[in-house]
């Protein structure tokens, strides 16, 4: 619960009412413990999120309106309608929830866990974006395999390392060969330390200019599999990406260094993205306008 609150009283939406944010998180604590069943959540103006009690992919949007503000603000800014986005590690689909059924963008989704898959495609369904997006129930890496992930961990479910118990067996295949020479303009990766395996079966993707942004995890967590993730910046330097950091409220990008706790935002083509952020629509969350 302290963790819950921090974030919420730090959060960019909500820092500036947290009374109000408060009582609707103590509301919640309460309604989720009666009922047993999900309820629909109006995310943004566009799209909705079912939520209930433990799902930590939605509940954070529910406290503040957009769980990682930044990125999936970005992501709002940058993609216009037809885009396509990639959702690599979607979890319950909040990002592809904003991006196809808000925006209107087109979405190719990865999700290897059965039991959290059949949960985006239900959010899917309630959004009605059926045409907008293609789910996938795979896994990405370096090659066409079938690995062992993670069952127990909820949004923090990975490929198993040793000592990892609770497992399933997972298809898992290249992002180029997925792909197949369509022309993605923005993609979030988030598979808790295997990005580096990811990024080695996309170099036709990173190659392809179209490719403008990537939303990327790099908080240490390759190292279960001995992964240095300074590899990946340096390889996305390589590609012409660089990190920066966005701030929603005023539109601006600063240059940033890759880690922490948070994304990594990485952007090529800068004059491109930043036309696109200042001419984008704003967003209505939680009766706020981004």
């Amino acid at each position: 619960m302290n963790r819950t609150l921090k974030f919420i009283f730090n959060h960019p939406l909500t820092r500036n009412n947290r009374f109000s944010a408060i009582i609707n998180l103590l509301k919640w604590q309460i309604f989720s413990r009666v009922i047993n069943f999900p309820i629909v959540y109006q995310f943004t103006e566009k799209s909705k999120l079912l939520v209930w009690r433990g799902l930590t992919g939605a509940t954070g949007n529910f406290y503040c309106g957009l769980h990682e503000f930044e990125d999936m603000a970005f992501l709002l800014h940058t993609l216009r309608e037809d885009d396509l986005f990639l959702d690599i590690g979607a979890n319950v689909g909040s990002y592809t929830m904003l991006a196809s059924s808000e925006i209107g963008a087109k979405t190719i989704a990865f999700e290897p866990i059965l039991k959290t898959f059949k949960i985006f495609s239900q959010n899917i369904a309630i959004n009605s974006i059926q045409d907008k997006v293609e789910a996938l129930n795979i896994g990405l890496g370096s090659c066409k395999s079938v690995l062992k992930f993670t069952t127990s961990f909820d949004t923090g479910n990975h490929v198993s390392s040793p000592g990892d118990t609770e497992s399933t067996e997972v298809n898992v295949d290249t992002l180029d060969n997925i792909l197949s020479g369509r022309s993605p303009l923005l993609m979030k990766i988030d598979v808790e330390g295997f990005e580096t395996e990811v990024l080695n079966g996309s170099s036709n993707t990173l190659e392809d200019k179209s490719l403008k942004a990537i939303i990327i995890e790099l908080n240490g967590s390759g190292d279960r599999y001995g992964f240095d993730e300074k590899n990946i910046h340096l390889l996305l330097l390589n590609h012409g990406f660089n990190p920066y950091k966005y701030d929603p409220m005023v539109r601006d990008l600063t240059v940033k260094l890759p880690g922490g706790h948070h994304n990594t935002l990485y952007i090529r083509d800068l004059d491109f993205v930043k036309e696109r952020l200042k001419t984008a629509r704003k967003i209505k969350v939680k009766n706020k306008e981004v």
